[in-house]
């Protein structure tokens, strides 16, 4: 099976989380499973902004991002988070790749024009050529959310939705976002644990889902509608629970069906 896990920008502040979610990666690959992986950063970026003093500011869930913003992304998304990350899985037995978007021309993205939001892109396409080089090399890419525009720039790309456009590309038959929450809730509180994706609009316009959520839950809807099997938001606490997820009932998170 190919599979696509995207693991959040909280969860790679929790080390101890990482290494689990790292120990997992070699028992995918033994049962035979293609792994890509793509990963986020904003509790990382947001911080690192505050240090050096620029305002973080987003709008429905995707975060403005001015010159000065997008080159601190650079350097704390496919510097930092993306090496740390391959480095958690190396130790844990599988050689791992980190890359960028940017890198190969793997992903190529347009500048977002609606609302506008500086250097945020929206993908235009994946090379998957060289998703399967490396699988065939017997390698897990791991890609931060960056993307080179047509125009030669970086752009900020929101992590769900990078992960959602490379699942499609490579044709994965499962897509799954670890997290930092339970799953999606209801207006109740409570997680729901099979989704509908005629449902989310409903939830959006009652605004029962918003920030993060939003973006991610459109990642879902697109995974599945471009040929996406199964996709899953799972808390990024039960990452142990990864090499049963084809063969395991899970009783974690939110599965968002095609129905």
């Amino acid at each position: 099976m190919k599979l696509v896990i995207k693991i959040g920008g909280a969860a790679l502040d929790d080390k101890q989380l990482v290494g689990t979610f790292a120990k997992t990666i070699p028992s995918l690959v033994r049962e035979g499973h293609k792994l890509l992986i793509v990963h986020g950063g904003g509790a990382a970026l947001s911080r690192t902004l505050k240090q050096l003093g620029c305002e973080t500011k987003f709008i429905d869930g995707l975060r403005v991002t001015d010159s000065q913003t997008r080159d601190v992304a650079i350097m704390v998304l496919a510097g930092q988070l993306n090496k740390q990350l391959v480095a958690a899985i190396g130790e844990a037995g599988q050689p791992a790749l980190g890359v960028c978007g940017g890198d190969l021309r793997l992903v190529l993205a347009s500048k977002k024009q609606q609302p506008d939001l500086g250097y945020v892109g929206e993908v235009c396409a994946v090379d998957a050529q060289w998703i399967e080089r490396l699988w065939a090399a017997g390698v897990v890419p791991v890609i931060s959310s960056l993307a080179l525009g047509f125009d030669g720039e970086y752009y900020n790309i929101n992590a769900d939705q990078m992960a959602s456009a490379c699942a499609v590309a490579c044709g994965a038959q499962a897509l799954i976002y670890l997290t930092d929450v339970p799953g999606v809730r209801d207006a109740e509180g409570s997680v729901i644990r099979w989704l509908g994706v005629n449902a989310i609009s409903d939830m959006v316009g009652q605004a029962t889902v918003s920030g993060g959520m939003l973006p991610k839950l459109q990642a879902c809807m697109s995974a599945l509608k471009r040929g996406v099997n199964r996709v899953r938001i799972l808390p990024a606490s039960c990452a142990e629970v990864l090499p049963g997820f084809f063969t395991h009932p899970i009783d974690y998170g939110t599965e968002v069906i095609a129905s």
